[in-house]
């Protein structure tokens, strides 16, 4: 856990924090399991770190209208801007969850990441306030922050996955990729979508998110790492 601690570079003084930010529900299903899991942290932390991307972005780009921040805001705080930022603390290296849920690739799940990186971020504002959890949260989205305010937003591909991967397979054939919902989980105010992009009759990828939109731009990022589009480039 120190490790884990100089990367974030805090120190907590109640350490209970730390291990509940790091308790995945699928632990507390056990009957020997722990009470409590890193959810409720977890919807704290959604705010807390939505706040003070929205204060960095406010600061740094003064002329930037409020169209333009709530989309880069977006952009930061997407399950999969959250779980790169835990991949690079290896965080889930750090969770505790049941055996089944690790075998079968929790630990590098992105809904999973990005939730448990939200849960630490809740701890750390639960343990030593809003200053501490500034340092941190600058400390992890420096990069991406920069990157974003330097060159106006995320690359094509990137901010559009969707529109990308249908550019690529119509360039191979005519046939337009479609996107099933397969599940919706969760209270109405944490609910989780996970869809899946299937073309012709190859399901491309699957994603996960917090709307349908975001669970299908997950899909199409999957679908973009698809062999298919290797085999057969534009």
């Amino acid at each position: 856990m120190e490790t884990l601690e100089t990367l974030i570079g805090h120190t907590f003084k109640d350490r209970r924090l730390l291990a509940e930010a790091l308790t995945h529900a699928s632990l507390c299903r056990r009957r020997d399991g722990p009470r409590v899991s890193n959810q409720r942290l977890e919807f704290l932390g959604d705010s807390v770190v939505g706040l003070l991307l929205a204060e960095a972005l406010y600061e740094r780009c003064p002329d930037g209208d409020e169209g333009v921040l709530t989309r880069w805001r977006a952009q930061l705080v997407s399950a999969q801007a959250l779980a790169a930022r835990a991949r690079e603390l290896n965080l889930g290296s750090y969770l505790s969850m049941d055996a089944g849920e690790a075998n079968s690739g929790g630990r590098e799940r992105e809904s999973i990441l990005a939730d448990a990186l939200e849960a630490l971020i809740a701890a750390v504002y639960l343990d030593q306030g809003l200053t501490a959890t500034r340092r941190m949260v600058l400390r992890l989205f420096e990069k991406p922050l920069a990157e974003l305010v330097k060159g106006g937003g995320a690359p094509a591909a990137d901010a559009n996955p969707k529109g990308h991967l249908q550019e690529m397979l119509q360039a191979i054939n005519q046939e337009t990729p479609r996107y099933e919902l397969l599940q919706s989980s969760g209270p109405d105010h944490d609910r989780w979508f996970e869809v899946r992009v299937i073309w012709g009759e190859k399901e491309l990828g699957r994603g996960r998110g917090r709307s349908k939109k975001e669970a299908e731009a997950e899909a199409a990022r999957q679908g973009l790492r698809h062999p298919v589009l290797s085999k057969n480039p534009a």
